[in-house]
């Protein structure tokens, strides 16, 4: 942040400006701890910096744990860099000189946010505030009473502050509001009456049952386009996103000129149409197969972490059961060694203590040493199993992808006949068609033509072969992903859990090694 301490340059904000206004929170008995610990922005949950003559929001990134934060009373023009406070519940950005509202994307947990006392002229750019039950924008430009009609889409709103703006000053005001967000139970610090309720029913009916209309249809709108776009996404999962009809077949054709020219040619649409189907057959084949795929590899991976978890689990209680053990031994004999009645009997049972100890950590260890193994074993079963997936998977992409190829080819050769031969009729004035213009350039001499044609069967088989090629990158990078991602856990559980039990038999022996301080019982 940068500030104006009532002079004419702005001076930065460092972290020691931030401890301070931190510190100046705390209780008496935390304050002791921060300042012989230090402070942690990351664990501050709330942040008080009112009347500092802030200029410019910056330099909050540490604060990621915050749920309030105050900012009021000070010469901020506009709010930014708040993006990684996405667990802020309270925002006071009251008293500033802000005038548009952004810059809010981000705190979709915020339920109070007070923008008081500033120059905005419009309520926008709040949709993600879902959670928003406290809104406070009076005393700014609002003008247009229409525009709170945008809080209509905020469902848990129930208090809303507008006093001091220019729509106050409207006859209609206080029944408008009240008519379109009927869920207000307090307006201007002032609780909304049943009686001004039934009154702004009766005034605003006709208004709302339309807007209320149109609402509905908006909403089966964005639902319907949400629920196309989790199928999509579930689509491209499964690799095979625009597979289900015919947008590759059209995509190949979208780019090609050549195609849409020769398609003029007596024949050649009747070919074109029946390509068209027997291509877009093969894309459904191949699309309804990448679902089947998917949902078999997404159970493979389902099947192999059930399955890991299941031997951890084993595992553990395994583990737990020795410690537990253990320690109802350790526990009698370190009662014991504060009882004994000398030195020679104290370090007799701290012998036996100590010899419990290395045995429970070996044993701890062959535990982990086994569950490693059987882990490794199965994680490479898994990998075979989903490389074994992943080459079956291509080989019948490939095989498909080739039946697409050979469509074509079939294509080429009868429209390159159909092309030859419409030439001929030309040059014989024997063409029963009138022919566009943009067509008869292409029959000039067979050279044209041919190559006319080639083109077109170029551009498509690069098409089929790119698409290939994306379905053929994906599920090897899913191959890499998963093999990867399932070696890197287990190196990592392997070693926090060697460190975990080199921790634990470290803490037993340093609590032994205290009990040698301890003076004999006499």
């Amino acid at each position: 942040m940068s500030r104006f301490y009532d002079s004419i340059e702005p001076n930065a904000v460092d972290d020691e400006m931030l401890e301070k206004a931190i510190k100046e929170q705390c209780p008496e008995d935390i304050l002791q701890i921060v300042e012989r610990e230090g402070i942690n922005f990351k664990d501050v949950t709330k942040l008080q910096l009112s009347f500092r003559n802030i200029l410019r929001i910056d330099n909050l990134v540490q604060f990621e744990s915050l749920t309030k934060l105050q900012l009021d009373n000070n010469i901020i023009e506009k709010i930014e860099a708040l993006e990684s406070l996405v667990h802020l519940v309270w925002l006071d950005l009251s008293f500033n000189n802000i005038e548009v509202i952004e810059g809010l994307d981000t705190l979709v947990k915020l339920q109070d946010l007070s923008l008081y006392n500033n120059r905005i002229s419009k309520i926008e750019n709040m949709d993600t505030l879902q959670e928003l039950q406290i809104f406070s924008i009076g005393k700014n430009n609002l003008t247009t009473l229409e525009d709170v009609i945008y809080l209509r889409r905020f469902k848990n709103l129930r208090t809303l502050n507008l006093t001091g703006n220019p729509l106050c000053d409207e006859e209609r005001y206080m029944l408008f509001v009240v008519g379109y967000l009927p869920d207000l139970v307090y307006l201007d610090f002032k609780l909304v009456s049943d009686t001004t309720r039934e009154a702004a029913v009766l005034q605003c009916r006709d208004r709302i049952e339309l807007l209320e209309h149109e609402e509905a249809q908006a909403l089966a709108q964005l639902e319907e386009n949400q629920a196309k776009q989790k199928e999509l996404e579930y689509h491209k999962a499964a690799f095979v996103e625009y597979l289900n009809g015919s947008l590759l077949f059209d995509s190949v054709y979208a780019d090609d000129a050549e195609a849409a020219r020769l398609a003029s040619l007596p024949g050649a649409g009747e070919l074109l149409e029946a390509y068209r189907e027997e291509f877009v057959s093969v894309c459904k084949n191949l699309f309804n197969y990448g679902l089947k795929e998917h949902e078999k590899r997404e159970a493979e991976v389902s099947d192999f972490h059930k399955s890991l978890q299941e031997a951890l689990t084993a595992n553990e209680q395994e583990g737990r059961k020795l410690i537990l053990d253990f320690e109802s031994r350790n526990k009698r004999r370190l009662d014991e060694i504060d009882n004994a009645s000398g030195d020679d009997i104290a370090e007799s049972k701290r012998a036996e203590c100590r010899e419990d100890i290395l045995q429970l950590s070996e044993a701890l260890m062959t535990l982990e040493i086994l569950i490693a193994d059987q882990l490794e074993e199965r994680i490479e079963n898994f990998k075979r199993n989903i490389g074994v997936i992943a080459s079956t998977f291509t080989e019948n992409i490939k095989g498909m992808m080739t039946q697409c190829r050979d469509l074509e080819n079939r294509h080429h050769a009868k429209l390159l006949e159909i092309s030859v031969t419409a030439l001929e009729k030309l040059a014989e004035n024997d063409l029963d068609e009138d022919l566009p213009d943009d067509v008869r350039t292409l029959l000039v001499d067979k050279n044209t033509i041919v190559n006319a044609v080639n083109t077109s069967h170029s551009i498509c088989l690069q098409k089929i072969d790119k698409r290939e090629s994306d379905i053929l990158t994906n599920i090897y990078q899913w191959q890499a992903s998963m093999t990867e991602k399932v070696s890197q856990n287990e190196i990592a559980r392997n070693r926090d859990r060697v460190k975990e039990i080199t921790h634990y038999i470290n803490t037993l022996q340093k609590e032994l090694e205290n009990t040698e301080n301890l003076e004999p019982v006499e």
